[in-house]
């Protein structure tokens, strides 16, 4: 009886698409890039950075797809929606990165444009989920630049509480918030267009009803 489960399990793991593997290995490097800011906190371009908290919170992002899915999705035969689990944790492994590599210091732009960048992967993720639903476009849209605005408005005050106040960055912090949320709704507003547009357009063209006309 246990002598067919290994080729079982090896016939299963080729069966597991490419989309998979690239999940999971965005999962690992976000992982694997946490411990490394817990375990070597004294590196330079960790220190004021709140990596004990971005090493508390960020995992949680990397199984709110498969929670989910496996609560409600699984029961209705859908297929995993891998492009909502990637879109949703690329932004938090893209800050980590940066912070990895120092960008957010060595680079005068990286901030503005990792806001712009991040916000539009993370309301795309929300853009993935949202049309699912028959919401028509413009109520796609309006919802997922909603979604970008307010949470882009609560990682600043997230900011602001773990090491900006009563830090060296407090007295520039109004100009770099303006230009964070700006850097935010601005990506927000690309990933709502690209969605209600390509996205759209793609699935009705793939023969799909999950979309419906506004």
């Amino acid at each position: 009886m246990t002598s067919g489960i290994p080729g079982y399990a090896r016939l299963l793991v080729q069966r597991l698409p490419a989309v998979f593997w690239l999940d999971l290995a965005t999962k690992a490097a976000l992982v694997g890039l946490l411990l490394l800011a817990v375990l070597k906190p004294d590196l330079p371009q960790f220190e004021g950075k709140a990596m004990a908290g971005r090493a508390a919170t960020y995992p949680l992002e990397a199984i709110i797809v498969p929670l989910g899915w496996w609560l409600w999705g699984r029961r209705k035969a859908r297929h995993y929606p891998y492009g909502l689990d990637i879109l949703l944790v690329l932004p938090f492994l893209i800050d980590v990165i940066g912070n990895a590599l120092d960008l957010y210091d060595s680079i005068d732009w990286w901030d503005d444009f990792n806001h712009l960048l991040n916000w539009g992967l993370l309301v795309a993720a929300c853009g993935q989920f949202l049309v699912r639903f028959p919401l028509g476009k413009a109520n796609t849209a309006a919802l997922m630049i909603g979604f970008g605005g307010a949470t882009a408005i609560l990682w600043e005050l997230g900011e602001y509480v773990t090491f900006i106040r009563g830090g060296p960055e407090e007295r520039t912090a109004y100009t770099d918030t303006l230009g964070d949320l700006t850097g935010g709704l601005t990506g927000s507003t690309i990933a709502a267009v690209l969605t209600v547009t390509l996205v759209w357009r793609l699935q009705k063209e793939l023969g799909t009803n999950r979309f419906r006309s506004s």
